[in-house]
C-alpha cells in the first residue's frame, strides 16, 4: 500500500462512520476498520466513494495503511469491546502511537488503560465526543484527556474536525488522566437534568394548561429564539411539530413514555455522591428515567392511586411566561451543580480543569450548547476560583428575580399533580444553597442521641457529646 493515511479509525457505527466523513471532509487521509467488514466494504462503496479514505479487512493491514507514529481513533461499545479491541491491536503498534477512546467511557477505566497502553510504550486518549449523528458530521464538542504529548500530536485534527464558534474549536485539552472522560461524563449528567425539566415544562402545560403539542411547538420554537436559546430546546419545538405518518397524531403522543439511558448520568449521580457534591436536579433527572421503565406499575396503580382533579382558571398567557422564568432558572442550576461537580473532582482527581475552557468548547457541536454558556464563560474567565456559579453576580442576580417564577410552577405542579422531580429539585438545591443555617443541627442531636457520634457547636470551639 503506497499511500499512507493520516488517522485511522475503528468502528463503523453511525457515530464512526460519520466521524471518518468529518476528518475527510477536513483534508484528512483517513484508514478505516470495522469487526464486520462488510460494514467497511459498504463504507467504501457507499458514502466514501472517491474520497480519501482506505478501507482495510484485517487489523494488521489497518495498522499498517496508517502513517507512524499512528493516530487511531476507536469508535467502539464502552466497556468490554473497548478492552477487547486494545487487546487484539497494541502488539502491532510501535512506540509512540496514540490511542484515542472516544466512546461514553468511564474515567477510571480510561485510566486504567491509559496505564496498560503507555507501560508498552504507546499512549492514550480518552476523549470525549458530544454532538450525536450529526455533530459527528459536521463538527462535534471534543473533550479530550490524558497524556499532554499525545493531545499537542493530536491537536491539528481535533481542532480542525470540531465544531467552530466565532472562529474557535469546540476542542481543548482538559487535563490528565482521565479528564477528558469525567468532564463529558457530567456534561450527561447535565444533559438528563436540563432535558427532565423541559419535559416536565412539557407536561405542566400539557395537562394543566391544556395545550397540545403544535401549541407547545410554537411556544419552544419562540423560546429558542430567546434566552433559552438552545439545541435542546430547539429539537424540542421541532419534535413536537411532527405529525406522525400513521395517525396523523402528534408523533410526541404515539411515543412510549419509557426514557431509556446509557449509564452516564448514573455515573455522574454515584461520582457525586463518592465525592460529597451536591447534584440534586441531575440525581433526580435520574431517578426519573428509573421511574419511567416501571410502566406496567404505573398503568396497574394509576387506576388505584387518585390525584387533585382541578381545573386552571388563572391568566394563561402569564402562566406561560413564568414556566419560560422557571425554565430559565432550573437550566442554569442544571450547568450551576455540574459545573460545581467538576471543581471538587479537579481538585480531588488533579485534573486541573480550566471551566472556561470547558464551557467555551461546549458553546458549540454539542447536546448541551446553548446561549447561557457564553456568559457561564465570561464568570469563570472573570474569576477561574468560582467556587460555585451563585457566587457569580450576574447569575446570582437572575436567580434572585426568577426563583419566584420556579416557586410558582412548582407550587402549580404540586397543586395540579404533575411529577417535578428535576424543577422541584432545583429549588430545593437553591433554597438549601442560600439558607445561612439548614436544620442539620437537629440532625446531628439525633446521630448524637442513637449512637454518640458528637456534635460541634457555634459557640465554642471542640467535639461535645449530650448524655440525653
Amino acid at each position: 500500500m503506497d499511500k499512507k493515511s493520516d488517522i485511522g479509525l475503528i468502528g463503523l457505527a453511525v457515530m464512526g462512520e460519520n466521524l471518518v466523513l468529518n476528518m475527510e471532509s477536513k483534508g484528512f487521509t483517513v484508514s478505516v476498520f470495522n469487526r464486520t467488514t462488510s460494514k467497511v466494504d459498504n463504507l467504501i462503496e457507499g458514502r466514501a466513494k472517491g474520497k480519501n479514505i482506505i478501507g482495510t479487512h484485517s487489523l494488521e493491514e489497518f495498522v499498517n495503511s496508517i502513517e507512524p507514529p499512528r493516530k487511531i481513533f476507536l469508535m467502539v461499545k464502552a466497556g468490554k469491546p473497548v478492552d477487547a479491541v486494545i487487546g487484539q491491536i497494541t502488539p502491532l503498534l510501535s512506540k509512540n502511537d496514540i490511542l484515542i477512546d472516544g466512546g461514553n467511557t468511564f474515567f477510571k477505566d480510561t485510566e486504567r488503560r491509559a496505564k496498560e497502553v503507555e507501560e508498552k510504550g504507546l499512549l492514550y486518549i480518552g476523549t470525549g465526543v458530544s454532538g450525536g449523528e450529526e455533530g459527528a458530521l459536521k463538527g462535534p464538542s471534543i473533550m479530550p484527556g490524558g497524556h499532554k504529548k499525545a493531545y499537542d500530536a493530536l491537536a491539528p485534527i481535533l481542532t480542525k474536525i470540531a465544531a467552530q464558534v466565532q472562529g474557535e474549536p469546540c476542542c481543548d485539552y482538559m487535563g490528565p488522566l482521565g479528564a477528558g472522560h469525567y468532564v463529558k461524563m457530567v456534561h450527561n449528567g447535565i444533559e438528563y437534568a436540563i432535558m427532565q425539566t423541559i419535559v416536565e415544562s412539557y407536561d405542566l402545560m400539557k395537562d394543566v394548561l391544556n395545550l397540545s403539542a403544535g401549541e407547545q411547538a410554537g411556544l419552544f420554537s419562540k423560546w429558542n429564539e430567546g434566552l433559552l436559546g438552545s439545541y435542546l430546546i430547539e429539537i424540542t419545538g421541532e419534535i413536537l411539530a411532527k405529525a406522525d405518518e400513521e395517525t396523523g397524531k402528534a408523533l410526541v403522543d404515539v411515543i412510549l413514555d419509557e426514557a431509556s439511558q446509557k449509564g452516564t448520568g448514573k455515573w455522574t449521580s454515584q461520582n457525586a455522591m463518592d465525592l460529597g457534591v451536591p447534584i440534586s436536579s441531575i440525581d433526580a433527572a435520574v431517578e426519573a428515567r428509573f421511574i419511567s421503565a416501571y410502566k406496567p406499575e404505573r398503568v396497574t396503580v394509576s387506576k388505584k392511586l387518585t390525584g387533585p382533579s382541578l381545573k386552571f382558571d388563572g391568566d394563561k398567557e402569564k402562566f406561560i411566561q413564568t414556566i419560560h422564568d422557571a425554565l430559565y432558572a432550573s437550566e442554569i442550576l442544571a450547568y450551576t451543580q455540574g459545573l460545581s461537580l467538576l471543581t471538587s473532582a479537579s481538585k480531588e482527581y488533579g485534573f486541573d480543569l480550566n471551566l472556561a475552557h470547558i464551557a467555551k468548547i461546549w458553546r458549540g457541536g454539542c447536546i448541551i450548547r446553548s446561549k447561557l454558556l457564553g456568559d457561564i464563560t465570561k464568570a469563570y474567565e472573570k474569576n477561574r476560583d468560582l467556587p460555585n456559579l451563585l457566587f457569580d453576580d450576574y447569575f446570582g442576580g437572575l436567580l434572585n428575580k426568577m426563583q419566584i417564577s420556579l416557586r410558582e410552577v412548582v407550587q402549580t405542579a404540586n397543586k395540579f399533580g404533575i411529577p417535578f422531580l428535576v424543577t422541584s429539585s432545583s429549588l430545593g438545591y437553591y433554597d438549601s444553597y442560600r439558607k445561612k443555617r439548614l436544620p442539620a443541627n437537629l440532625i446531628q442531636g439525633q446521630r448524637d442521641y442513637f449512637g454518640a457520634h458528637t456534635y460541634r457547636r457555634i459557640d465554642r470551639e471542640g467535639t461535645f457529646h449530650t448524655e440525653w
